[in-house]
């Protein structure tokens, strides 16, 4: 399972797969044009609107996301018939996986041996468990009894296994040499799967929402409801994963009863097809976007020209057909809500908080114990070298993933207790949510991280001694700690605000799919007139569920946290459809590839 052999897929096949993603473009693009033009009226909207002091206290962190550079030497199991190799792995800062045969290539600048996009990628350290994921993976037929061909694996048990597995690519086979090699490499590579899988959650591109927005849509219209980890990912790996979730069942039918192979060679046999189609249909889709991105641009601007003029009258009109819409949808709404939501909503939103404050407390900690090591040392009186070191190593606590994982782990506890709570409504993206968490405890951390060393940087000078300067450090600290409990309630209302709109409201939708989405066309009229498709039924429509679903988790949230820590407006939640939290990475389409962040590395 090393490098990548040459395709098992023949000019036909690769053909139809053409086919099956222009399909899928053809069918996805009008929902993406459609909720581009929503993102422009709410962007305007949100500029001319009455504007909010800024709620947040802590300097907002420059450092791009990233994780850092780890490398040191690993075995792998690669080659025909597979057999474990010494490789020099390194883990690059954009959350890209390469090895080398000889750790002199790589400081020479030679090609790797091989590489991966972390996206979608999930590590075990268990080899039972990673054995046991390959005996149901692909199945033997009723009454197939081949003999099995001799396993490496289990010829030779391996101590420190690390093993990445991607439900639609190859399966990569590592070892480490210690337990602690071990877990550095578990840590730095779950820091990069993140990393990768939330490019288009952390974006304030309009372009990003839109696009999010557009696949809950398209997938709605293929019968599909509830939220999942489908939307890990660029755009195009998105995209991707749509496709393979619509053609597993085909490829299953038509593959597996022809597979070459037993038990465990035949389940490798499988995740080769597997990744040789992904790999196609990822090209694709990355072709088919960029071949978009022009129109893209010229749609936006167009959109921006069209809708700022009339933008008061469209909203007024929205507000119309909303006023009316929700008349005639309240009872069948409220009646669903009352049987089906309000029992499960405060355990849904306890466990969702207790999560949160378990791992924001977690952050407070770490930040806490790094601003007193640094008073520490400054009394000490330490040399200006050694002062230094301790001032780079508090300003990359962030991407430290063992600091790090103190808190991170906090968010993966509470994994299986919020999947049995939110599966009931049909959401399965549990592991976007752990990923949401885990990023809003890093981003904090940088934050506190970055304000820490700007205020320390203004108030220190050379006049002062070092007892006067740690004094300093102090009056720092406390202000820091304030900012931070601040920002850190703010964040904490939003996570949970957001996650349970994510949880509840597709339920809702898929539940009045019937009663209620007949009667949309008898609005249509008033909104076709407006011509434009910032304004469609179907979104006013969706507004309503959403607004009357908000009502409940505001009133809920101020039981779960107490009227005193609740500000009058939820910092930034509010009732308006559009109106979520944001951050800042453009995905991989718009911009080509993932730019590469410099910054310090580990070595084993």
């Amino acid at each position: 399972m090393g490098g990548r052999p040459s395709s098992p897929l023949d000019k036909r096949q690769q053909q139809h797969l053409r086919g099956q993603v222009d399909t899928l473009l053809r069918n996805f693009l009008p929902c993406y044009r459609g909720q581009l033009a929503a993102s422009v009226l709410w962007q305007i909207s949100r500029e001319l609107g009455p504007q909010e002091p800024a709620g947040c206290q802590l300097l907002h962190s420059k450092k791009l996301p990233r994780v850092r550079e780890h490398r040191g030497p690993l075995t792998q199991l690669q080659g025909h018939p597979p057999q474990w190799q010494p490789i020099f792995c390194v883990l690059r800062g954009d959350g890209r996986l390469e090895w080398f045969r000889h750790r002199e290539e790589y400081e020479n600048g030679d090609r790797p041996l091989g590489s991966v996009v972390l996206t979608g990628y999930t590590v075990l350290t268990s080899q039972s468990e990673y054995l046991h994921l390959l005996d149901t993976l692909c199945p033997e037929p009723s009454g197939h009894h081949a003999q099995e061909e001799p396993d490496p694996l289990l010829e030779m048990p391996v101590s420190f296994p690390l093993f990445l597995q991607h439900p639609f690519r190859r399966h990569l086979c590592f070892s480490a040499a210690t337990a602690e090699v071990q877990r550095a490499w578990r840590l730095a590579l779950q820091g990069g799967i993140r990393l990768r899988g939330t490019v288009l959650q952390r974006s304030q591109a309009p372009a990003a929402r839109a696009f999010l927005d557009a696949i809950r849509l398209y997938r709605q219209q293929q019968g599909h409801f509830g939220d999942d980890d489908v939307t890990l990912g660029s755009d195009a790996e998105v995209l991707t994963a749509v496709l393979m979730r619509e053609l597993l069942p085909a490829l299953r039918a038509q593959t597996l009863p022809g597979l070459r192979g037993a038990g465990r060679a035949r389940a490798w046999a499988w995740a080769k097809l597997l990744d040789a189609v992904h790999a196609a249909v990822l090209a694709g889709a990355s072709t088919g976007l960029r071949a978009f991105q022009p129109e893209k641009e010229e749609l936006l601007a167009a959109l921006e020209k069209t809708i700022r003029p009339d933008v008061d009258q469209m909203l007024k009109l929205r507000e119309r057909v909303l006023g009316r819409l929700q008349a005639n949808v309240q009872g069948p709404l409220e009646s669903c809500l009352r049987r089906k939501v309000d029992a499960q909503l405060p355990r849904v939103t306890q466990t969702l908080l207790s999560t949160v404050e378990a791992e924001l407390t977690a952050v407070q900690t770490l930040l806490t114990q790094g601003m007193d090591r640094l008073s520490r040392h400054l009394r000490g009186s330490p040399s200006s070298t050694r002062l230094r070191k301790e001032v780079y190593s508090f300003g990359e606590m962030p991407w430290d993933p063992e600091l790090m994982q103190t808190c991170y782990r906090e968010a993966e506890r509470s994994r299986g207790r919020l999947g049995q709570l939110a599966e009931p409504f049909g959401f399965f993206g549990t592991q976007s949510l752990v990923f949401g968490a885990q990023d809003l405890a890093q981003q904090l951390m940088a934050d506190a991280v970055a304000t820490f060393l700007q205020l320390a940087d203004q108030c220190l000078t050379t006049a002062l001694d070092c007892d006067q300067a740690a004094q300093q450090l102090e009056k720092v600290r406390g202000r820091v700690l304030k900012k931070f409990q601040s920002d850190s309630g703010s964040a904490r209302r939003r996570f949970i605000h957001g996650w349970l709109l994510c949880i509840f409201l597709p339920f809702v939708l898929s539940q009045l799919e019937l009663s209620c989405k007949a009667e949309l066309p008898e609005f249509e009229g008033d909104v076709l007139a407006v011509g434009s498709p910032a304004l469609t039924i179907e979104g006013i429509y969706e507004d309503v569920i959403r607004g009357v679903l908000l009502q409940r988790i505001n009133r809920e949230l101020k039981k779960a946290l107490g009227a005193s820590n609740m500000s009058c407006t939820l910092d930034g939640c509010s009732e308006l459809p559009w109106d979520q939290g944001e951050t800042d990475v453009e995905t991989e389409a718009q911009r080509g590839t993932c730019s590469r962040q410099p910054g310090s590395s580990t070595e084993v």
